[in-house]
């Protein structure tokens, strides 16, 4: 019997728990480094990307290092209500404050909303991916509604661990392009 992506999700998570701060610290400066040399990286204006927690890719100097290189940054603010979410732009980290679940978002009266087609570059979160660039989220969705209209350039930053074989997929399921690890890039519309 096939896990369902709460199972997977779940199991997936604990696996990422496991890892010690140490190795998160130096697979995100790899996966950060192996960013910083793709076209994508190089070529990006606006970067669209999420405000990393726990044991994720560490993603606060990846948006000061975009700063450095006179990029705009935007990070997504969720408005559960409409169950959608729209990406603000932050200039400094005082910007941000904490919401339910311990995550980092935009403070609305401190930010300006940034039109969707803007963003040329959109880091994509998820807990599982397929090296065809499917994943499963944290499960709320936000993200795979977003996806749905975007057209620009999506990258998704990943331990090799949370690759799988498989995953179940959705009609609705909208793969990323590339996905970068500590290993490798995975060109996934190849």
């Amino acid at each position: 019997m096939s896990k369902t992506k709460k199972e997977l999700r779940l199991d997936m998570k604990k696996r990422l728990q496991s890892f010690s701060e140490n190795e998160v610290t130096k697979f995100s400066k790899q996966i950060a480094d192996t960013l910083y040399s793709t076209e994508s990286w190089k070529n990006s204006h606006l970067i669209g990307i999420t405000i990393s927690r726990g044991n994720e890719i560490e993603t606060r100097e990846i948006i000061e290092r975009a700063w450095q290189e006179g990029k705009e940054v935007a990070v997504p603010k969720c408005l559960p209500e409409e169950k959608k979410m729209v990406f603000k732009r932050i200039t400094t980290f005082n910007q941000l404050e904490t919401v339910y679940f311990g995550l980092l978002e935009p403070i609305v009266s401190k930010t300006k909303s940034v039109d969707p087609q803007k963003i040329d570059l959109l880091i994509v979160p998820g807990v599982c991916f397929t090296e065809k660039g499917y994943r499963i989220g944290y499960g709320g969705g936000y993200f795979d509604r977003y996806l749905e209209g975007y057209q620009e350039q999506t990258i998704s930053l990943l331990f090799e661990c949370q690759l799988l074989p498989k995953l179940p997929i959705e009609s609705f399921d909208v793969p990323v392009q590339i996905i970068i690890t500590e290993k490798r890039i995975i060109d996934c519309l190849e």
